[in-house]
C-alpha cells in the first residue's frame, strides 16, 4: 500500500528549522514506507542558490550550452547564466492570462535545437468573451543584434473547450524518445466531468507531432466523437511529468483535491477515473464519485493523503547522487518540500520529503548537465536553487 502520510506542515503554525523534525516524527509515527539506502540529510548536501529575482517561475529547460530557460507566471521568459545573471525578459511572448494559476507555464526544448532553435511553451491564453484556455505554440530563440526574441511563434495546440476560470491549466510539456510531444491539461475546475469524455481536451494527456499535426498510432485516431489528440484520459491536473529513462515511457503527477494526488503512468487509451474514482475527498471533506476503485478505470502507482501538491517531476540519471539512480523527484507546493520516490522497475518502494527546512514551495523539479538537481521556488521572489553533495564543486 502507497503511503498516505501528510508532509503538509504549515509555516503558520510550525517555525521553519523544526518542519524536518516534524514530518520525520510523522513519518516514523505513522509507519510510513522510505526507502531504503541514506536519505538527503545523511547524504550531507547542500542548496546553492543559483539565480533571485525571478517572479513566480514555474517552468525551467536548459539550453545545450548549459544555460537555462526559465518562465515566469507574469508573462515573462528569461534566459539564465550558468552563474545566475538573467537576461531582459524575451521579446515575442504572447499574451498571457495571469490571474490565480493562468500564465506562462511549461517550456520544453526541441530535441534538435542545435540545427532549429526552437523552443515550446504552454500558456493561459486569453480568448475574449469564451473565457482561456491551455495553448501551446513554438518559436525560434534569437540571440545577437540586441535583446532576445523570438521568431515565427506559431501556435500548434489549443485545448478545446475554453473556460470562465483561472484553475487548472496542467501544462507540462514533455519530449518523447519518438520526438512526439505530450501535453499535460487540467479539467478546468469547472468542466471536471467532461474529463471522462472524449469531445474534448479537458482532463486529458494529449500527444502531437512538434507541428501540432496528430501521430497517427494515437489511441483515439479515427474513432468518431474523440479529438485524436488524446494519449489518456479522466485526469485532474496534471502538472509535473517526465520520461522514464529506463523504459520510455512517460510518468505524470497530478493534483488531486484534499487527498488523493497521484503518479501514473499513463498507457495509451486508458482511464485513469477522475472524477468518478479518487483516493482524495473534496475541499468541504464530501465524497467525490463512486469511491476509490471501479472496473476499467486504473490506480495510481502511487498516491498521498493528504495532498503534498504535486508540481514538476524528474528522474535522476546523474553521478553526483548515484544511490538515487533511477528514482524520481516532485517537487512540493503545499509541503512545500521535494519529495525522493525510490523506485524498482515502476514499482514505488518507499518516499521521504526532502528539504523542509527550505520553507518554500517548489513548483519545477530539473536535473541539470552537471547532474544537479535545479528547482524553482514558487515566490514573487522566486529562485533557482541547486542540490548537490556538500563536497561538489560548481
Amino acid at each position: 500500500m502507497p503511503s498516505q502520510v501528510s508532509t503538509h506542515v504549515s509555516r503558520l503554525y510550525i517555525p521553519k528549522m523544526a518542519r524536518a523534525a516534524v514530518v520525520a516524527l510523522m513519518l516514523a509515527a505513522c509507519g510510513s514506507a522510505v526507502p531504503d539506502g541514506p536519505s538527503m540529510a545523511a547524504a550531507n548536501i547542500k542548496v546553492e542558490t543559483v539565480a533571485e529575482g525571478l517572479e513566480q517561475p514555474w517552468g525551467l529547460a536548459f539550453l545545450p550550452d548549459g544555460r537555462m530557460l526559465v518562465t515566469e507566471k507574469a508573462g515573462r521568459l528569461r534566459i539564465v547564466t550558468k552563474d545566475g545573471k538573467l537576461s531582459e525578459p524575451v521579446a515575442g511572448v504572447p499574451a498571457v492570462d495571469d490571474k490565480r494559476q493562468g500564465g506562462l507555464l511549461g517550456i520544453a526544448i526541441d530535441p534538435k535545437f542545435a540545427e532549429n532553435g526552437r523552443i515550446y511553451f504552454s500558456y493561459s491564453e486569453p480568448r475574449g468573451e469564451e473565457g482561456n484556455g491551455t495553448t501551446v505554440a513554438r518559436a525560434k530563440l534569437v540571440e545577437g543584434g540586441g535583446a532576445p526574441r523570438l521568431d515565427g511563434m506559431k501556435v500548434i495546440f489549443r485545448q478545446q473547450p475554453s473556460f470562465k476560470t483561472n484553475h487548472h491549466f496542467g501544462s507540462r510539456l514533455v519530449f518523447a524518445p519518438d520526438g512526439s510531444l505530450f501535453v499535460t491539461l487540467g479539467d478546468r475546475y469547472r468542466g471536471k466531468e467532461m474529463a471522462q469524455t472524449l469531445d474534448n481536451h479537458l482532463g486529458k494527456l494529449v500527444r502531437i507531432n512538434p507541428d501540432g499535426s496528430v501521430p497517427q498510432d494515437n489511441p483515439f485516431v479515427g474513432k468518431e466523437g474523440a479529438k485524436p489528440e488524446i494519449w489518456s484520459y479522466g485526469h485532474r491536473n496534471i502538472q509535473g511529468a517526465a520520461i522514464n529513462p529506463a523504459t520510455g515511457k512517460i510518468w505524470t503527477v497530478e493534483h488531486g483535491a484534499k487527498g488523493g494526488d497521484e503518479i501514473n503512468i499513463p498507457t495509451p487509451g486508458k482511464n485513469y477515473g477522475w472524477p468518478v474514482i479518487t483516493h482524495g475527498v473534496d475541499y468541504s471533506g464530501e465524497k467525490i464519485g463512486e469511491g476509490t476503485h471501479k472496473e476499467g478505470m486504473e490506480q495510481p502507482v502511487h498516491f498521498w493523503n493528504p495532498s503534498i501538491a504535486t508540481s514538476g517531476m524528474a528522474f535522476y540519471t546523474g553521478d553526483l547522487f548515484p544511490q538515487w539512480k533511477g528514482d524520481v523527484f516532485v517537487g512540493g507546493l503545499a509541503s512545500q518540500s521535494l519529495a525522493h520516490v525510490d523506485l524498482e522497475d515502476d514499482k514505488v518502494k518507499g518516499w521521504e520529503p526532502l528539504l523542509t527546512d527550505l520553507g518554500e514551495r517548489i513548483r519545477d523539479v530539473v536535473q541539470g548537465p552537471d547532474g544537479a538537481l535545479y528547482l524553482l521556488t514558487d515566490n514573487v521572489e522566486g529562485r533557482i536553487v541547486r542540490v548537490v553533495p556538500a563536497t561538489a564543486q560548481k
